[in-house]
């Protein structure tokens, strides 16, 4: 490990897995995917460098979508000008910060040891003895994350980095980071490290997530429905902070779900104002059900999603047996204990299809189930210590 990454301290599982894969000489491409704040773009550039000091490769070239964030149109350096380059730098240098003297960094550069490289004019050229880092993969084409990953020359090692989740242009489904991901899931030579807000360790990064899903949800159109259950909520609880309110009636009648306990729909509200919104007794919440002539529950937003399934999972219990709620890659993955699992599933897999419809029209993410062994569960409490 180089004199940077010494500097590093892994501090979540999620974490030591992309440190392992970044210096392990097995991997021709490593695929880091996850939200702001784990660390892929420190790691990623840390790595580089220490291995271009090293020798181990001539050269270190850093690609990154420079993306308007009012109309979302990626710019490319030809429209730019100098402008790229500054941009590029600034990015490098917050990066950087207290790991090395930038005067170190500009030598670099100016060596051609360290490139600044357009995603637009990466393709038709082969990078030999190179660490090819493309960053914020999730705001290119994902036929560009291919090209590039077409470039690779010999000695090379091409690091990929995205946000399929939060990051992701509004309105865009099968975005690069997402398809990228899939594709070096089945390729030889090629790890894939999923980050999840458990790696979230940047300052302020794990408050900014938080409120970036809350603007989503109060973002979200709301059905006829939604917005009864809105008004109802302005008229018998004016003070409490409803964000959001998902109902899933059709979604019920169509996985089978007859619980008396599942509710017709959820009211999210800011965390710290539930008690307001259901009342002293439960009165304001049966108010509002009297006047939409719903069954509701309501939650407050935090980044714990059990507190959703609990509240609209078929199976009271089954919230006990969750292992751990986070996002993995473009879904967010329930891991469940072995023994109940099949309860979190239910028959013909429609408990969770019911959850993945709520998760899909609340934030626009799809839920996967995963099966946890005793002996894996212990394994992630260890390495938790």
């Amino acid at each position: 490990m180089g004199a940077l990454l010494e500097k590093l301290k892994p501090m979540s599982p999620g974490q030591e897995e992309m440190l392992k894969a970044l210096t392990s000489d097995e991997y021709e491409i490593v695929g880091l995917f996850g939200p702001t704040g784990s660390g892929k773009s420190l790691f990623s550039v840390l790595y580089g460098i220490d291995a271009v000091l090293e020798g181990k490769y001539r050269r270190l070239i850093i690609s990154r979508p420079v993306v308007d964030v009012v109309t979302g149109k990626e710019l490319t350096a030809q429209e730019l000008g100098p402008q790229y380059y500054e941009i590029a730098s600034a990015y490098l240098r917050d990066i950087l910060a207290g790991f090395i003297e930038w005067g170190e960094v500009e030598k670099l550069i100016r060596d051609g040891k360290i490139i600044f490289a357009d995603t637009h004019y990466l393709r038709g050229r082969t990078f030999d003895d190179s660490i090819i880092f493309l960053d914020d993969s999730q705001n290119i084409p994902p036929e560009s994350s291919v090209e590039i990953l077409m470039r690779i020359g010999r000695n090379s090692k091409f690091i990929i980095a995205g946000d399929p989740v939060f990051q992701k242009p509004h309105g865009v489904e099968r975005d690069g980071a997402t398809v990228m991901r899939e594709v070096l899931l089945g390729e030889e030579n090629a790890k894939v490290v999923d980050l999840g807000l458990k790696d979230i360790v940047r300052p302020g990064a794990r408050r900014g997530i938080r409120l970036l899903i809350e603007m989503r949800m109060r973002n979200r159109p709301l059905n006829e429905v939604e917005k009864k259950v809105i008004e109802a909520a302005r008229i018998y609880a004016p003070d409490s902070d409803v964000i959001t309110v998902v109902e899933f009636i059709d979604a019920k009648k169509q996985f089978e779900i007859t619980a008396e306990h599942v509710p017709d729909a959820l009211v999210i509200v800011k965390e710290g104002y539930l008690g307001r919104l259901v009342g002293r007794g439960g009165e304001r919440i049966q108010k509002i059900e009297q006047d939409t002539e719903l069954r509701l529950r309501a939650v407050e937003l935090t980044l714990d999603f059990t507190n959703i399934i609990r509240a609209v999972h078929p199976v009271s219990w089954i919230y006990k047996h969750i292992v751990d709620v986070d996002f993995q890659g473009p879904y967010l993955a329930v891991k469940v204990r072995s023994d109940e699992f099949g309860a979190f599933v239910g028959q013909r897999g429609f408990h969770v299809k019911f959850i993945d419809a709520v998760f899909r029209k609340l934030l626009g993410v799809g839920v996967r189930a995963y099966e946890v062994t005793e002996e894996e569960e212990a394994g992630r409490r260890r390495r938790r210590r």
